[in-house]
C-alpha cells in the first residue's frame, strides 16, 4: 500500500521585484508589487500571495526582533509601531476637574481603597456585620426604637407638627439633598471652566 503523498515544502525565502515594507510593531507587511491573479484559479493565487506575505513577515520577525527563552516558552519582543493608524472619531477632550477633584489634588487626597469602600461595619451591640447604609443600614440605627430620649431644648426648636422621633430620618434626608445640590453646583462650575 502506498503512502499518501505529502505536500511539497514551499521555499522559506520569498523573492519579489520590489521588497516588502514592514511595521513589526503592528505585524504589518506591505507589498508594493502589483497583484497578478490567475483568472482561472483566483482562490489559489490569493492564497499564494497571502502565504508569501506571511512568510516574509515571519522571516523579518525572526531575523530582527530579540528572542528570549523563559520557563513558559519563547518570547519575541516587538518594536514600537511606526505606522499611525487613523481614528474613526477625534480624541475626546479631557473632562474639566470638579471642585472636589481640584481640592483633592491640592491636598493630596487619594481615592478610597476597596476595603474602605466596602459597605459593611461591625455592630458591637448585636455582634454581627451590618451594612453602613441602605436596607437595615447602621446609619438608620435608632430610628425604629420604641423609646426615644427627648432633649427639651431641641424639642422647643422643632417646627410645629414635627416630632423628635423622625428627627434622625429628616437629618439624613436633608444631608442627601444638600449633597445632591452641591454635586450639581460642582458639575455646573466644572462645565463652565
Amino acid at each position: 500500500m502506498a503512502l499518501p503523498s505529502a505536500k511539497p515544502k514551499l521555499p522559506v525565502a520569498v523573492e519579489k521585484p520590489t521588497p516588502y515594507s514592514f511595521d513589526l510593531g503592528l505585524l504589518l507587511a506591505s507589498d508594493p508589487n502589483p497583484l497578478i491573479l490567475d483568472p482561472e484559479n483566483k482562490e489559489q493565487s490569493l492564497a499564494q500571495v497571502a502565504r508569501d506575505g506571511a512568510q516574509s513577515l515571519i522571516n523579518q520577525l525572526l531575523t530582527t526582533c530579540p528572542i528570549t527563552s523563559t520557563p513558559d516558552g519563547v518570547l519575541l519582543t516587538l518594536p514600537a509601531p511606526a505606522t499611525r493608524l487613523p481614528r474613526e472619531k477625534p480624541v475626546p477632550q479631557p473632562k474639566p476637574q470638579t471642585k472636589w477633584e481640584r481640592f483633592a489634588e491640592k491636598k493630596g487626597i487619594k481615592p478610597k481603597t476597596r476595603e474602605q469602600r466596602q459597605n459593611l461595619v461591625y455592630d458591637e451591640d448585636s455582634g454581627e456585620w451590618k451594612r453602613k447604609w441602605g436596607y437595615k443600614g447602621m446609619n438608620k440605627k435608632g430610628e425604629d426604637d420604641w423609646l426615644v430620649e427627648v432633649d427639651v431644648n431641641k424639642e422647643k426648636q422643632l417646627k410645629e407638627g414635627a416630632s423628635v422621633r423622625g428627627e434622625g430620618r429628616r437629618e439624613r434626608k436633608e444631608k442627601l439633598r444638600r449633597n445632591a445640590r452641591k454635586m450639581r453646583k460642582n458639575e455646573r462650575e466644572a462645565g463652565r471652566k
